[in-house]
Formats: C-alpha cells, structure tokens, sequence
C-alpha cells in the first residue's frame, strides 16, 4: 500500500551532506518527494512511496550519513497523493 510520510529530522543534521544521502537513500527505495534544510537547523523529508520501503527510509533517517548526530525524528503519516514524479532537493 502507498503512503506519505512527512518527517521533521534535528540534531547535528546540517552541513553533513543529510540531503545528498537522503535523496539516495530515497531512490534506492523508490520514494518520491522532497528533502530541504529548515530555518530552524532541521531537515524536512516528505516522502511518498510504498509503505514498507517507506518504513525503511524512516529507520535510516535516525541514524542519516556517517557524520549526523540525530536527536529526534518526528514523522507523520497519511494518505498518498501521487504528487511527485521523483525525489527531489529544495534549496
């Protein structure tokens, strides 16, 4: 089953390529959506896909690349959209 998840990553997750990594992961998984660094030094991820491959993404967000230190990943789920063709980075 296709779902959206909307997740709001803190922690050390600026400046440590969280974006580029997490674009990766997203399509190696087949995810379509979004990545982008927040004013506040967080990173938003909305992300559509299959629900299991979105599960997935979820866990490797709490860990991110090898120079993240996460402190929380706050994730909200709904239904799907089918807004986005690809996964994209927003500047």
């Amino acid at each position: 089953m296709r779902k959206r998840i909307h997740l709001l990553i803190s922690g050390s997750v600026q400046g440590v390529l969280y974006r580029v990594n997490s674009k990766s992961k997203a399509e190696e998984l087949d995810l379509t959506g979004y990545v982008r660094n927040m004013s506040d030094s967080k990173v938003e991820i909305l992300a559509e896909g299959e629900e299991n491959n979105l599960k997935e993404f979820i866990k490797w967000c709490y860990n991110g690349p090898d120079n993240a230190v996460v402190s929380e990943v706050k994730v909200k789920w709904s239904e799907y959209e089918e807004k986005f063709d690809k996964f994209e980075i927003l500047v």
